[in-house]
């Protein structure tokens, strides 16, 4: 990440009523996964360090005896307390809007962390370091991503792939070569190298875990749109006053990709590093 580039809280400003809809869901046997590798007994305490609208920590409230998500987007933990709602897990979840280089903000330790997809925006060393040592003895940091490395083509599926460069041209010359993130830009994209971070914190491991998905997965146009508009880079903001000029011509590029309004995706595996406070 570009050392220029300072995070400011519009980076996900508008995006949250899209995320749920928009984003390609986990492996769907993470939670279950994630209750096996870490032998979760139904108490102790979950940090979910980014949460969003709650994707990660929501299937797994009822894993723990306390669950609470921090994020600085006000927008995003709106969406997960009415997710919260609708489960029926509002006695078991907290959600603090705060940024990670905020912690420990007085919340106590915890049994597990988790970073899902959060941790490349934060200041890496610090926040690492500081949720190292709000772990209790044996605690557990987790950092979890979609599967990078496999095929996930749709050959042989009923629709069209969703046009991902033509959708990413269309963004450009919305908003510029270079890609947006909040009020800055990143011509590098965001970091890499969480292996080297977490060990520098102090942290044991990694275990690696692969939960496999792949599923095939039927994507409208307005699925696809919210997928647009639930990424940094093309947040509603970024456009401005030609925010509904962008979605229309968005929504005629993606009728005339598939005319029947149809998508065809499959569903990514999901990785997860997990790192151990104490060695093993």
């Amino acid at each position: 990440m570009d050392t220029d580039w300072e995070w400011d809280e519009s980076l996900f400003s508008g995006a949250a009523a899209h995320y749920r809809r928009g984003r390609l869901p986990y492996a769907p046997g993470l939670a279950d996964a994630l209750t096996e590798a870490l032998a979760l007994d139904g108490r102790g305490r979950l940090l979910d360090v980014g949460c969003g609208p709650g994707t990660v920590a929501l299937p797994l409230a009822h894993s723990f005896t306390e669950v609470v998500g921090v994020d600085p987007d006000s927008g995003m933990l709106t969406e997960a307390a009415r997710d919260a709602a609708t489960a029926g897990v509002t006695d078991r979840t907290r959600w603090v809007r705060i940024r990670a280089e905020e912690l420990p903000a007085g919340l106590g330790t915890f049994t597990v962390a988790t970073f899902a997809q959060s941790f490349h925006w934060m200041d890496r060393d610090l926040v690492a370091a500081t949720v190292r040592d709000m772990l209790r003895p044996g605690g557990a940091l987790v950092h979890i991503s979609d599967l990078k490395t496999e095929d996930l083509s749709v050959v042989g599926l009923p629709h069209p792939a969703v046009p991902q460069e033509a959708i990413g041209e269309l963004v450009r010359r919305y908003l510029g070569p270079v890609r947006r993130a909040g009020r800055g830009v990143l011509p590098h994209g965001t970091p890499s190298g969480e292996t080297a971070v977490f060990a520098g914190a102090g942290l044991h491991g990694p275990r690696r875990l692969v939960v496999p998905a792949g599923q095939a997965l039927e994507r409208s146009v307005d699925d696809v749109v919210s997928s647009v508009f639930s990424l940094s880079f093309s947040t509603p903001h970024l456009f401005g006053a030609r925010r509904d000029v962008f979605e229309a011509d968005l929504r005629r590029l993606l009728t005339e990709a598939s005319p029947s309004g149809r998508f065809s995706e499959r569903r990514p595996s999901t990785e997860v590093f997990v790192w151990r406070k104490d060695p093993p």
